[in-house]
């Protein structure tokens, strides 16, 4: 054989293929609603609702529509964006757009922060109550509740949604039958039992404490309904996003607003004002009062248990939403590409776990707690929705009509887009100013310019760099 006879040509190895990044969509219309309420029904309606109640009186009710408007206008600018432009990164997605890199940067950091902090306020609330049942030190309940739901993260999607909505269940069930006990108490129709009628709110007046009494109680109920955007974080794994968030968030909205104004409304019928305050636990909280006067036995287990179940589905969902919009921020260049990956089944596991761990190290920081750290990061924490609120609000006010021109609107729209933002906007910004007027929404307001300066100055920072720019440019958004 000749030596001149060239070789056979080798075919070529192919190329790796490209690690999975994108999210399933596999979450039905009830499992979004059924999130949004698990979110928004936390330990703050059971244990915080007296203290709006004691300072405004039945007036509260005034601060809670008030309230209520300013996220319903919000959530409809948002599912307005959503339903034309869906993203696992919602309004931190628009804020880039609208304002660009670094304040989807900002706006996204910002959410992951809260997320984080508040899944540990959950945790270790749960963790107390559990570990007094069982007399064990709450770092073991803690530790367990965190193992089970990152193994409830890491399935897909779908099953994920299934075990929320029985979770976010319970919790909805119990305030259904709350109310009903609380209409069967102010009738009179319990044994052993008159009706109530106007009698407690007679003896105050509507507004014992005047306007400024409906001011204090603004600030104490303004959180009230935070928890309701992880409907539109959640969509972009829904099975139709138009519909299902437009669907969802219509449905949670008039669900919150029976659920809170309802049991307030209640409570400020049923239980003399003198006798409702803020609460540092279950045997303190106003709906056990209720529960008292309609003879139940053993309200305050009832009541603690409630509040497990609750803290618990928040902080499930916490980590369900901080994996994801670390996910989206990785797809956008503003976290290391190593968490876009995603299982077969569209999981993005390595988000999950880094949330989970951060999630740690902030129950972890509670337990050590460091004088005057942690106070000033849950003073952060309780500001931040209105800096979220002014960042939808705004990017709507810029994209809506780009999204118009673009003939990219849905049948989802905004009403009076021209405006309820700016009204929106306004009444947000006299939350602001109230907080102003007090030592603690000083201090507040203090730790919320801290936090967003540094996060914003990072990501003005980082979006000027040659990393960025790689990052951005070796995918495709």
């Amino acid at each position: 054989m000749s030596d001149n006879i060239p070789a056979p040509a080798q075919a070529p190895t192919p190329a790796p293929a490209a690690a999975p990044t994108a999210l399933r969509r596999g979450l039905k219309t009830r499992h979004l609603t059924m999130m949004g309420l698990g979110s928004a029904i936390g330990a703050g309606l059971f244990l915080g609702t007296g203290v709006g109640i004691q300072a405004a009186g039945p007036a509260v009710l005034i601060a809670y529509l008030i309230a209520g408007a300013i996220t319903v206008c919000v959530m409809q600018m948002l599912a307005e964006m959503v339903a034309a432009r869906p993203s696992s990164g919602t309004f931190s997605t628009y804020a880039e757009q609208a304002f660009g890199p670094w304040a989807g940067f900002a706006v996204g950091w910002l959410y992951w922060f809260m997320m984080i902090m508040i899944m540990a306020v959950e945790i270790t609330g749960a963790a107390g109550i559990v570990a007094s049942w069982l007399s064990v030190s709450p770092w073991i309940p803690a530790l367990a509740a965190i193992v089970v739901f990152t193994v409830i993260n890491f399935a897909a999607v779908r099953n994920f949604g299934e075990f929320e909505f029985w979770f976010a269940l319970i919790k909805v069930a119990v305030i259904v039958a709350f109310l009903a006990l609380g209409v069967a108490l102010w009738l009179g129709i319990l044994p052993g039992t008159d009706f109530v009628g106007l009698s407690n709110v007679a003896e105050v007046g509507f507004m014992p404490n005047g306007i400024g009494g409906v001011a204090t109680a603004l600030l104490a109920v303004a959180f009230a309904f935070g928890g309701i955007e992880m409907v539109t974080i959640a969509a972009a794994e829904s099975e139709d996003p138009e519909v299902a968030v437009h669907s969802a968030i219509r449905s949670i909205i008039w669900r919150i607003g029976v659920f809170y104004i309802g049991a307030v409304l209640l409570i400020t019928l049923l239980l003399p004002y003198d006798t409702i305050g803020g609460a540092d636990n279950a045997a303190e909280s106003p709906f056990t009062s209720v529960l008292h006067l309609a003879n139940i036995p053993g309200a305050v287990g009832i009541m603690e248990a409630v509040i497990v179940v609750a803290l618990l589905s928040a902080c499930n969902t916490q980590i369900y939403g901080s994996s994801r919009f670390l996910h989206n921020l990785a797809h956008r260049g503003d976290a290391p590409a190593f968490f876009r990956a995603t299982d077969a089944r569209g999981v993005p596991l390595r988000a999950v776990l880094v949330s989970v761990f951060f999630g740690f190290v902030a129950v972890a920081l509670q337990y050590w707690n460091p004088p005057g750290l942690l106070a000033f990061l849950l003073n952060a924490v309780g500001g931040c929705l209105i800096v979220l609120w002014f960042a939808i609000a705004f990017s709507f006010v810029r994209l809506h009509p780009q999204l118009e021109a673009s003939g990219e609107i849905t049948d989802v729209r905004m009403w009076a887009p021209r405006v309820l933002p700016w009204a929106t906007i306004a009444l947000a910004g006299a939350i602001v100013v109230l907080m102003l007027t007090t030592a603690e929404g000083r201090f507040q307001m203090l730790a919320v310019a801290v936090v967003v300066g540094v996060i914003a100055l990072a990501g003005v920072l980082w979006t000027r760099t040659d990393a960025f720019a790689r990052e951005r440019g070796s995918h495709e958004y």
